[in-house]
């Protein structure tokens, strides 16, 4: 196990101050943070659940999503248990939400997760389900391990990580997708019980500050976070400090968790927002949690030809060039592309290390 800093403070009435996010949990000894997987044991706090998982899957590296980053390859995803935000809406809410330790059957370390990657041909391993940053120093050192077997890493994060942390967790991570959940303070603090801004500073830290591939997700919930002044707000905002070639994806909801009496998210509101973003200058725009081929493929910014056609998470039409340009126009598409696409799929593969 890598040499981790420690992530917490002092306070002058004898608890521990968590500085791993923004939430700051005041720990006394044996207490838990919010996340439930931090714990102050005597002068440290420390992650309780290293090394073990909720389970392996092979799955497509579009299911993170990632669109732009090796399109068609298969990535190794795993999660733990536990999470820093509180969203009312959460669609893996049995692991982030989870306060059981017994949903974590699976054990595994660094160096077990990188080979059994190279393994199965995965080009990738991913860090989802829950928030990666809570389980920073196992996300780490499987990174490092991982890269140690040329195999690269994908953090699927809320972004919800404190200046202090930030550099050494994404200093390890080759690509991200940021959930940006909404573009209010008050969705924030009502919805997730978090805030807004220390997401925006990780987006801008990471396309300012690093060289990690960046995709954005927002889940639109009817009523919530999808007025078409919200949708306008969030896609300026994204131009204007992040750039127009970061692809966005804005993913259907589907009522969970404690949001069951929300209805889902229409197939038109999705089409408006990929409406507003368009106008507001995002070049790259998917429609996601929806049976859409038209807005799940990839298309040329310049000439508006085809150049990746997705049908769920198959790929089928490929024109891009082995420098990842456009074939018709010779644009330079944004992302991280190898010469060939991957032919992984639509498989999903539990597998066991």
């Amino acid at each position: 196990m890598t040499d981790h800093p420690k992530f917490s403070e002092p306070l002058n009435d004898g608890r521990l101050l968590c500085t791993l996010c923004p939430r700051a949990c005041k720990l006394a000894n044996e207490q838990r943070g919010l996340c439930f997987v931090r714990q102050r044991q005597g002068e440290n706090i420390v992650l309780t659940t290293y090394g073990r998982s909720s389970g392996f899957v092979i799955d497509p590296i579009e299911k993170k999503p990632l669109n732009h980053f090796l399109p068609g390859t298969p990535v190794l995803s795993f999660g733990t248990a536990g999470c820093n935000l509180s969203c009312k809406f959460c669609q893996n809410w049995d692991m982030s939400k989870s306060r059981e330790m017994d949903i974590l059957q699976s054990t595994a370390t660094p160096k077990a997760i990188a080979q059994a990657a190279a393994d199965h041909g995965c080009t990738s391993v991913a860090f989802t389900y829950n928030d990666p940053v809570i389980f920073y120093e196992y996300a780490v050192d499987t990174a490092i391990a991982c890269h140690a077997n040329n195999i690269k890493t994908v953090a699927v994060t809320a972004g919800y990580i404190s200046d202090q942390a930030r550099p050494g967790f994404f200093e390890h991570m080759d690509a991200a997708n940021v959930d940006l959940k909404g573009f209010t303070e008050a969705f924030y603090q009502q919805l997730c019980g978090g805030s807004l801004q220390p997401v925006l500073d990780t987006l801008e830290y990471l396309v300012h500050e690093t060289n990690v591939w960046l995709e954005i997700t927002t889940l639109l919930i009817p009523g919530e976070n999808d007025s078409p002044e919200d949708i306008d707000k969030l896609s300026h905002w994204i131009v204007e400090h992040l750039g127009q070639d970061i692809p966005l994806h804005f993913s259907a909801f589907h009522p969970d968790y404690k949001l069951t009496q929300h209805p889902p998210t229409s197939h038109q509101s999705l089409l408006d927002a990929h409406k507003i973003a368009r106008r507001n200058g995002i070049k790259h725009i998917y429609l996601g949690n929806v049976n859409d081929l038209n807005h799940s493929s990839t298309y040329c910014p310049n000439c508006g030809e085809l150049l990746i056609s997705r049908n769920g998470y198959q790929l089928s039409e490929w024109h891009l060039s082995d420098q990842g340009c456009c074939d018709y126009c010779a644009t330079t598409i944004s992302g991280i592309f190898e010469q060939e696409p991957g032919h992984w799929g639509n498989r999903y593969e539990r597998i066991l290390i």
